[in-house]
């Protein structure tokens, strides 16, 4: 009795063996690359495909079985059935290309099991057709155990061939899909042919119709032909399809990495692949993100769950980068179909920014952009909680410190906003040191300031911060003109003022104008009686802002006189209010408001213009004095505003006089000089008003182009009675004849007052 599996090496023809396991091998190859190519096509393509792979492994097997059979010499006559030889061919490409077919079937999981399991059918029906054509002089018996050994094995390998070829279009997943089914195959065959015994018999004789080896060995020659050519179209197939998917990933990676947000693809919680911002924003370079866990840059996994359920909606969390470090980021997330899989792809926008934007706005919603203190609304807030909690505590007290800076609108004209700008700051900063903990200082406004005092046991302990906070501003750090700062400060104590915030600060605002009425760079203490004569100067300097465009502002002229001969030389012109209510209101009043509340830059234009304008309309050229206030004198556009003045009333240069105080001079030396040095080359007379009073010094007379001194009336009026404002007048009438400039006295009212001169 011949056992196959006993002559597989001395009855077989090696050769044969390993070219039956290549032409296997080959067909595999040409199957799973033409399975793979008709997946991507449409729906006849497909069909087209399927067939043509139906072809490639079907011939592949039934060329490998007749190849090996070839091998195989029994050492008697042999022969092939045609029609089982044609019937095994057929099988082999009818249920393989079923096998195909099932596997691609998307709608269930199993299919490219259950299509690798019909192949593996196909396998069997082929082999034991393919043994039912050989024809031999003798008896074929069959070992059952290794026949369903042989069915076994094929059905394993066969079964996990296509899923594995079907897996992804990774280089690897296609290998182990060809290495498989070349394993089902050449398993199959080997195992059920190690399975046949041949016993020889000499009344068995092989029929004339048989196909003889010679005959087969052709017919397996042009089914190998047939195999390379089907190999060599899947190969080209395969190069194709790879250039092609390579160019479009080479195209969606330059789209994603044009792409200014991140985006990640990721399957089952492992990094896919990734766009350069998203390893840029996460501190990796793209490539060693690759294979990593999701985990690694996301670790809120509360997140990525409610990313699955909410699908193209944007969800905050956090990436980790590499250094530890956390970046705020919106993400969204949706399922794409990306390299044949389905998977998760992830748009990551970094909020880094709009984090930062939106802190700097709630900043600036409750500070000051100028100073970094709190700002209003910020104090107020502050200001009803801390009474909230003071009820809370029986005998609890607190304060308030309204301060602000005196004069600060003539910084601001005389030097710039700028020096405004860096004086605001240099108050913040001073104040702030001098605080304690539970102290906050805020800007409510402009110059004005705001203290709130927690915990104050008695007055006199507000007293003593008003103090540190007027000592510290005036002290002086620099060489700047207006780095010593004066202010005025108003407190008022809750709950024995007021019992409710804006009451509050009401009153310490209250007691802040007394303190600048009493005298400035001072702290006074709010009083009930305050609040009328405050409520009344607030009154009055709203209807002097509005003053100018109602007309209740008019001129009155005073002549000036030659004291010898009696002759009107000029007049001045005197500012008069007469307010509709409270009727003719007093220069000595409402010149200071003005200056304070800036409303004089208005006031002193108006002046000028209308005492220009009818001093244009005299028949005698007479001359005309107006009183210029320090904060005209420093504004910028002074000289030019006065010119323009001139060219719209007519009146000539030579006829306007302008008076100046001494006061204004010591502000800024050196301004005020080239200021004057302008006025007088328009052709404008000047006069050093009030001299005698103030800041006099007789260097000045030679520093600047004054035309003319006028006497303060003060010393006028003593002149009868009093011996040294005589001299006094004497001496300065004096120095006007040394100088060669003349001497007005001002406020000659009486017949000695005029005898004396």
């Amino acid at each position: 009795m011949l056992k196959v599996y006993n002559c597989i090496v001395t009855a077989h023809d090696l050769r044969l063996v390993v070219l039956a396991a290549a032409v296997c091998a080959l067909s595999s190859f040409a199957a799973i690359s033409l399975l793979r190519h008709a997946r991507s096509a449409d729906i006849k393509m497909r069909r087209i495909w399927l067939a043509v792979a139906a072809l490639t492994i079907g011939f592949g097997i039934w060329a490998t079985h007749f190849i090996a059979m070839l091998a195989f010499t029994p050492g008697v006559q042999s022969g092939y059935n045609v029609a089982l030889t044609g019937l095994s061919l057929v099988a082999a490409v009818l249920l393989t290309g079923t096998g195909l077919a099932a596997s691609l079937e998307s709608s269930s999981r199993i299919a490219p099991w259950f299509g690798g399991a019909v192949v593996a059918g196909g396998i069997a029906a082929m082999h034991y057709t393919g043994m039912a054509a050989f024809d031999v002089a003798g008896i074929i018996l069959w070992d059952s155990e290794l026949v369903a050994a042989s069915i076994i094995l094929g059905a394993l390998f066969g079964a996990l061939a296509l899923p594995a070829g079907l897996h992804s279009d990774d280089i690897k997943w296609k290998i182990a899909g060809v290495v498989l089914l070349t394993l089902a195959i050449c398993s199959h065959h080997f195992t059920a042919m190690g399975a046949v015994s041949i016993i020889p018999d000499p009344i068995v004789t092989v029929p004339q119709s048989a196909i003889p080896p010679v005959y087969l060995a052709l017919a397996v020659g042009i089914a190998s032909f047939v195999i390379l050519l089907l190999t060599f179209a899947g190969l080209s197939l395969d190069l194709r399809e790879r250039r092609r998917h390579e160019a479009e990933a080479d195209r969606m990676r330059g789209l994603a990495n044009a792409a200014v947000e991140g985006l990640l693809v990721s399957n089952n919680g492992v990094i896919v692949t990734v766009n350069d911002s998203f390893a840029m924003m996460a501190g990796w370079q793209a490539s060693r993100l690759t294979g990593r866990p999701l985990s690694e840059c996301f670790s809120d996994g509360a997140v990525l769950t409610h990313l699955a359920t909410a699908l193209n909606k944007p969800v905050e969390s956090t990436l980790r980068r590499r250094d530890g470090e956390t970046v705020p980021v919106e993400l969204i997330m949706r399922k794409i179909d990306f390299a044949g899989e389905l998977n998760d792809v992830f748009a990551v926008r970094d909020l880094s920014a709009r984090k930062r934007n939106e802190q700097h706005i709630r900043f600036l919603a409750h500070h000051d952009s100028l100073t970094g203190l709190p700002n209003r609304a910020h104090f107020s807030e502050r200001l009803e909680h801390a009474i909230a909690d003071a009820d809370n505590i029986p005998g609890k007290k607190l304060a308030v410190l309204c301060l602000d800076l005196d004069r600060f609108k003539e910084v601001n004209d005389l030097f710039g906003h700028a020096a405004g700008d860096s004086v605001l700051r240099a108050v913040a900063t001073r104040v702030s040191e001098v605080l304690g903990d539970s102290q906050m200082l805020a800007r409510l406004g402009g110059d004005e300031f705001a203290i709130l005092m927690r915990d104050v046991n008695n007055p006199a302990a507000a007293g003593d911060l008003a103090d540190k906070v007027l000592t510290a501003l005036r002290a002086r750090d620099g060489d700047s003109q207006y780095d010593r700062i004066s202010s005025s400060v108003g407190i008022a104590i809750y709950p024995d003022d007021a019992t409710d915030s804006e009451a509050l600060l009401n009153h310490a605002d209250t007691a802040l104008y007394r303190a600048k009425s009493d005298g400035r760079d001072m702290y006074c203490f709010f009083e009930a009686r305050m609040g009328a004569a405050v409520r009344e100067r607030r009154l009055l300097e709203h209807d002097l802002r509005h003053a100018v465009s109602r007309g209740e502002l008019h001129l009155a002229y005073q002549p000036q006189q030659h004291v010898v001969t009696g002759a009107v030389t000029g007049f001045e012109a005197l500012l008069r209010w007469r307010h509709p209510v409270r009727g003719d209101v007093s220069p000595g009043v409402f010149i200071p408001i003005a200056e304070e509340s800036g409303s004089i830059m208005e006031i002193g234009t108006w002046v000028l213009e209308e005492a220009c304008r009818e001093a244009a309309t005299w028949k005698s050229p007479l001359m005309i004095a107006v009183n210029v206030s320090t904060v005209q004198l420093y504004n910028a556009d002074f000289v030019q505003e006065l010119h323009e003045i001139l060219l719209r009333t007519g009146l000539p240069p030579s006829r306007l006089e302008i008076e100046i105080t001494e006061t204004a001079l010591v502000r800024d030396f050196n301004r005020a000089l080239m200021t004057l040095r302008r006025v007088k080359a328009l052709g404008i007379q000047i006069a050093m008003d009030d001299f005698g009073t103030g800041y006099s010094s007789l260097s000045n007379l030679r520093a600047f182009p004054f035309d003319k001194i006028k006497i303060d009336g003060s010393f006028i009026k003593a002149v009868d009675n009093n011996a040294q404002a005589a001299t006094i007048v004497r001496a300065v009438l004096g120095l006007g004849r040394g100088l060669a400039l003349p001497v007005l006295a001002e406020g000659v009212e009486t017949v000695n007052e005029l005898e004396f001169l």
